[in-house]
């Protein structure tokens, strides 16, 4: 059986990012494994012990493109209107909170917010469905 371990997004300022994970979601810098030219530096938590790895290319100073195919990240928390709060606060600009319905049946309360590279975050209110 195979284990699910983490995901990778390049991100063209690894400083900017791990002080948006953190601030956003409580990641913290797990390790690092610095090269030559890349970086990798892997965040997490208490919560799981699945990691984002953030690619540090060195000598990228253009944006990266993410064409059309990437999807998003996702996060549940515990307290919805407190994390989109603490992130207007710093700034990040997340999009409204919006109830998601199937019928008259509320499936989930979610708001996106796109970190400093561009990639979209959907952020869920932890419930029977999201846990």
């Amino acid at each position: 059986m195979a284990k699910m371990i983490h995901t990778m997004v390049r991100v063209k300022d690894a400083e900017q990012s791990v002080k948006f994970y953190h601030d956003v979601f409580a990641l913290a810098v797990k390790r690092r494994i610095d090269f030559s030219n890349f970086s990798l530096i892997y965040l997490g938590n208490d919560e799981t012990s699945f990691e984002l790895e953030l690619t540090w290319n060195h000598d990228v100073a253009e944006e990266y493109t993410l064409g059309n195919g990437y999807g998003h990240l996702a996060f549940v928390v515990d307290d919805l209107a407190a994390v989109f709060n603490q992130a207007q606060e710093k700034g990040y600009q997340p999009k409204e909170i919006k109830d998601f319905y199937n019928q008259s049946i509320l499936v989930a309360r979610f708001f996106f917010i796109k970190d400093p590279d561009g990639y979209d975050i959907e952020v869920i209110e932890r419930s029977d469905v999201y846990r």
